[in-house]
């Protein structure tokens, strides 16, 4: 079990770390009185509108990337380093918002496939009898 830091913790509360990260944290939570207070204590100071640089940074998501540029990085048309950053941003850092994102344009973009194949069958089946020989 490592040290948390309050950054840590405050990416707990909103939230935003990786979901194997979350699982670790909530498990230390349930043996460990000490991080308990300090994970209350943190929840305090964010209610009380004490909020540090870095918990406005995450909690805006700044350095997120919009649905555009996540379907720009799928399509493959977005240059070498800022396809560079979305890897690094979605899996070293481990972003969950943007994760989800992703998938979910992965996901219309599979869909969107599928669409296009089967609309494409049926133009076939419809106009054979019409070709001409």
């Amino acid at each position: 079990m490592s040290e948390r830091t309050d950054a840590d913790l405050q990416a707990f509360l909103d939230e935003s770390l990786p979901a194997a990260q979350m699982a670790e944290i909530e498990a230390e939570l349930r043996d460990d009185t000490d991080l308990h207070q300090r994970l209350a204590t943190l929840r305090g100071q964010q209610d009380a509108g004490m909020h540090g640089l870095g918990a406005i940074w995450r909690r805006h998501r700044v350095s997120c990337l919009s649905r555009e540029e996540l379907g720009q990085f799928l399509l493959g048309v977005m240059d070498d380093q800022a396809a560079e950053y979305v890897r690094f941003h979605v899996q070293r850092i481990g972003c969950r918002y943007c994760e989800a994102n992703l998938e979910d344009l992965q996901g219309q973009q599979r869909e969107a496939a599928t669409q296009t194949a089967t609309r494409r069958r049926k133009y076939f089946q419809t106009s054979v009898g019409h070709l001409k020989k």
